[in-house]
């Protein structure tokens, strides 16, 4: 047989799959040209297949020449598929909360990292990255928002099926990506999945000949913010100012400000820029990526190899880079290989194997250096004194930004990840039809090793003036340290269990289905456990789960789904917690008179949900706590006893912690009410949820228990709940204008969180209690402003945080007590972490070229911002100042000329002080800032290489791309990045990046 092989315009179509059916083994691909040529008995069937393409199938007689035209495959809302905890299923038949990511949007990060992609693209998932340091700038998320202040908030992510971090998932490596919000999609993995779960499908192997892709990027990495400071004339000036406005004398004469303005003592009087010395203008990120696919209708493959390389932002010692590097950069090698194959016609089984490499370095001081970049005032120590001796104002922060960075040794840190899972998937059609058995097992290890080569040079400050001869005094403020090294390492293992039995069968209009799984895992520290027996033994838990679902016509829907699940965590008795869900839908547009005359609605699912889940890991801010069942005893104070002239002391022993016998699971209880819409052939596509949920027995320390009760540790108990409600959804709007066609997508996550109950001493003033407030909320006074003047003072309430002045904050006395203090302090702004996370973009392609606009933001989150930096001179002498502060109105500016101005009460720093000030620095309205933004994380333009050219060097597609991230961003804190959400700024800043790339197939 022969014949060519095109599409609807006719053009030829490269790498098509031309197989015979039922016959393994035997099949062919088209050439450059579409053409084909395989051998073939006469009455079998041809197959014809094509990625994007609608599978064609011809009877081949006696004819020899068979040419077909295929068409590109037209998706449909009644067709898409999702990824559930339960298997494949059609969308249509999904009735609890999940969310269906398009893979292709999530590629658009700079460092391919998938968790960096979540925000703003996944509706459902509320992110914020805290750190751009290479090897630690993945983002923290929550699946709709902190719903517990007392356990862990972690979502379960699931690969393949097996629990893994979604650090060690190459991007390019996924197939499918879901997210499972409610009780009735979690149900089936228990006491795991209270805090949602997310479910990611690599991709495999498909029949046919090999297809390669590969794709390499080069970004350009900049700093969305920086801070920026004061020079040290500027400096000065302003400390001189800080003292003459609180009645004090000035550090520096004219004279002395003369000396530094015009740089002529560069000893004493340095005027240093730390970080345009410190930091270099950008850095690079190289990545690159190779997957290969293939095989025959009995086995297939799926390789993945990937590197990344970030480099870091900090300059270095150009003489120490033939012995070491102390910059902060990362190297990142992840591969995968899964392997399908049928042992028969029922029977497939599925070998994966996967895993990372890291390897990370940073300064050996690191900790330290972005503290003292923001601390260290331009006129406190030069880089290095004129006689060669090092500067430093102080140890650990407050050492020479330059020194910390490039001459404190380096820190080179490991990570080996190794991921194994089998999986056998058994039709048992013999039995009944549509029963089949899928086991799995997974074995994991993670190991991590760290070597720190720390030392430190001499050290020594100039005291301020010249002794009688002229020369300068110094004190030494540390000792050289050699290079010294130590070492630490880190590890542990997992293994997993699962034997599932699935049902799925129609009956006519009747559909029905039934799952059964079972489940154990088991978790062992395999270093660094030492004495402590607790962290040698292993974290297991076991679990019986199932589901039975049944919908009528595509159109009814109802399910049920139960966890019956054991943690090695509760006392004997407590250890085992049922957890059922139910959920029902109703697609309207299945109606017969909505068929009718509603043609252009495709899907109106409406869809309810309600049941429980628990969680099982106890935590107490970041302390875990194992078998909190057991007590501990150790020695206690002793007691003395004796006689007339004689003093004889006894150890004794005493509960180091209580035992809490009914610790037991946290549960929450969740509904979810949500909608899905597909209208007008699917060009409009949405998706709404309303979710309630109620968390009880959050496990937390009770510290207020009355001291008569004679306790000499605070038990822990399951006390604490939190009510957390909110919505989130998405929509896509698809058209084709000409030959351009447009898609425009958006997606918000709102969730707000209230604490019911919590163990708290009681107050007289409600507000002061958490109970009835949110999680991380912002708590401070309300400020008025400044004090106008001394009338303004006495006529106003007294503030107990010292002698106030005018030009010093003013704040409210909200007690009516007629004094302001502590019990004045009320709920303020937002919280910490942002409640609410949204993104929005267009995308377009013609011919060849394509865009892609997204943005992405944040709002309900506020934050205090303080250090330093901001309390402008409260260490005296030691502590940066920035621009901001200098820049804009504060209540008093003192000149040169020594003239006083611009009292004004609404400035917006107050009268400076030196040494510090009690009454300003106190967490109010005052510092309270807005942490909401609004950013361009991404535009990329691509051009595609037109196929007939790409062909004719035996490549399927070539794609050029520029990409930036993180181009603008608009925001009313203009500090630091508000994404950090630091109060201070001391952290390594995010990376604006501009990325070009190439990627082929072939």
């Amino acid at each position: 047989m022969t014949g060519v092989v095109t599409d609807a315009q006719k053009e030829p179509l490269v790498g098509v799959n031309v197989t015979v059916k039922d016959v393994p083994g035997l099949g062919a691909i088209t050439d450059i040209n579409g053409k084909y040529k395989i051998a073939i008995e006469p009455y079998q069937r041809l197959i014809f297949s094509y990625v994007g393409f609608d599978k064609v199938e011809v009877l081949i007689k006696e004819q020899r020449v068979v040419n077909v035209t295929m068409k590109e495959s037209a998706a449909s809302s009644l067709d898409e598929v999702v990824i559930t905890g339960t298997g494949v299923q059609k969308k249509l038949t999904v009735t609890g909360a999940i969310t269906t990511v398009n893979v292709s949007d999530l590629m658009h990060t700079a460092n391919g990292s998938v968790v960096n992609a979540l925000a703003g693209n996944v509706a459902g998932v509320l992110a914020m990255q805290t750190s751009g340091q290479p090897g630690r700038n993945t983002s923290e998320f929550w699946i709709r928002g902190i719903s517990t202040f007392g356990a862990s908030t972690s979502a379960l992510v699931l690969v393949d099926g097996f629990e893994r971090d979604l650090d060690d998932v190459n991007i390019e490596d996924i197939e499918d990506f879901s997210v499972l919000k409610d009780a009735s999609a979690t149900a089936i993995y228990g006491s795991r999945g209270a805090n949602g779960v997310v479910l990611i499908t690599t991709k495999h192997g498909k029949p046919g000949k090999i297809n390669i892709d590969a794709k390499v990027e080069t970004s350009y990495n900049t700093r969305t913010i920086t801070p920026e400071f004061v020079d040290g004339y500027t400096y000065a000036s302003m400390m001189n100012e800080s003292r003459i406005t609180r009645n004090q004398e000035p550090i520096y004469q004219q004279d002395e400000l003369n000396i530094l303005r015009m740089g002529l003592d560069p000893d004493l009087y340095p005027n240093v820029d730390w970080k345009d010395l410190l930091l270099k203008d950008g850095a690079m990120t190289y990545r690159a990526n190779l997957n290969m696919n293939g095989g025959g209708s009995t086995a297939r493959y799926f390789v993945s190899l990937s590197y990344l390389k970030e480099d870091g932002m900090y300059k270095t010692d150009e003489t120490l880079r033939k012995d070491y590097n102390t910059n902060a950069n990362a190297n990142t090698w992840n591969y995968r290989l899964n392997t399908d194959i049928d042992i028969t016609k029922t029977t497939l089984l599925k070998v994966g194997v996967s895993g990372s490499l890291k390897k990370y370095n940073e300064p050996g001081l690191s900790g330290d250096v972005w503290k003292s970049l923001m601390y260290q005032n331009p006129i406190s120590v030069p880089v290095m004194y004129s006689n060669g001796y090092v500067p430093a104002y102080g140890t650990g922060e407050r050492t020479n930004p330059w020194v910390l960075a490039t001459q404190t040794g380096y820190k080179e840190h490991w990570e080996n990840t190794i991921q194994t899972n089998i999986t056998l998937e058994q039709k048992l059609d013999f039995i009944t039809q549509g029963l089949k058995f899928i086991g799995r097992f997974g074995f994991d290890t993670w190991n991590k090793n760290n070597i720190d080569r720390i030392k430190w040079p001499e050290q020594y400050k100039a005291q301020r003036f010249r002794d009688e001869n002229g020369q300068i005094v110094f004190d030494r403020v540390t000792e050289e340290q050699k290079m010294k090294q130590t070492s630490s390492a880190e590890g542990n293992r997992n293994e997993i269990f699962e034997a599932e039995l699935h049902y799925n069968r129609g009956f006519k209009e009747h559909h029905v289905g039934g799952i059964l799984k079972f489940n154990q895992d088991s978790k062992v520290f395999t270093v660094g456990t030492g004495e402590d027996l607790k962290k040698g033994i292993a974290r297991r838990h076991l679990g019986l789960a199932g589901r039975v679902s049944y919908n009528w016509n595509y159109r009814y829907f109802a399910d049920f789904n139960f966890g019956y699940n054991g943690s090695e965590n509760f006392a004997d008795g407590h250890r085992f917690g049922f957890f059922p869900a139910v959920s029902v839908a109703w697609n309207v547009a299945e109606e017969p008179i909505i068929k009718k005359n509603f043609k252009w609605m495709n899907m109106f699912k409406i869809r309810y949900s309600f049941g429980k889940v628990g969680n099982d890991v106890l935590k107490i801010g970041n302390d875990e706590y194992r078998f909190p069942y057991l007590y501990t005893i150790g020695d206690g104070t002793g007691y003395t006893w004796a006689d007339y002239n004689y003093s004889n002391s006894y150890s004794g022993k005493r509960y180091t912690d209580l035992a809490s016998n009914y610790a037991t699971w946290e549960i929450a209880t969740k509904h979810d009410l949500g909608v899905d819409l597909a209208l007008f052939n699917d060009k409009f596509t949405a998706t709404v949820d309303y979710f309630h949920e109620q968390r009880e027995g959050i496990w937390m320390e009770r510290k207020y228990l009355p001291s008569i009760v004679g306790l000499g540790s605070n038990p822990r108990a399951n006390v604490g709940k939190v009510l957390s409600e909110g919505f989130d959804g998405n929509f896509a709007y698809r058209e084709k204008i000409n030959k351009v066609d447009i898609t425009v997508r958006g997606n918000i996550t709102y969730s707000k969180n209230t604490i019911l109950e919590k163990d708290e001493e009681n107050n007289v003033y409600p507000y002061q209690m958490e109970r009835d407030y949110r999680v991380n909320q912002a708590k401070g006074l309300i400020a008025l402003g400044l004090f106008k003047d001394y009338d303004d003072i006495r006529n106003s309430p007294r503030q107990d945080f010292g002698t106030v002045q005018p030009g010093d904050i003013k704040y409210k006395d909200v007690n009516g007590d007629g004094v302001v203090n502590d019990g004045d302090k009320v709920a303020i702004g937002a919280t910490t972490r942002p409640n609410m996370i949204y993104g929005f973009g267009i995308s377009a392609s013609w011919k060849g070229l394509d865009v892609n606009v997204h943005f992405q933001g944040a709002g309900k989150t506020s934050f205090f911002i303080d250090g330093p930096t901001v309390y402008a001179f409260s260490s005296g002498e030691w502590g940066n100042i920035l621009a901001d502060v200098a820049g804009s109105n504060r209540w008093i500016e003192h000149e040169i000329s020594g003239t006083m101005a611009t009292e004004n009460p609404n400035a917006s720093y107050p009268r400076l002080s030196y040494g510090g000030n009690n009454n300003n620095y106190r967490q109010s309205t005052y510092w309270l800032r807005n942490g909401s933004y609004l950013r361009l994380k991404t535009l990329e333009l691509g051009y595609s290489i037109p196929k007939p050219l790409v062909n004719k060097i035996r490549f399927n597609n070539i794609r050029l791309f520029l990409r930036g991230s993180n181009l603008l961003t608009f925001s009313s804190f203009k500090l630091w990045d508000p994404e950090l959400g630091s109060s201070t700024g001391t952290e390594y800043p995010l990376a604006k990046s501009f990325t070009l790339g190439l990627s082929v197939n072939l």
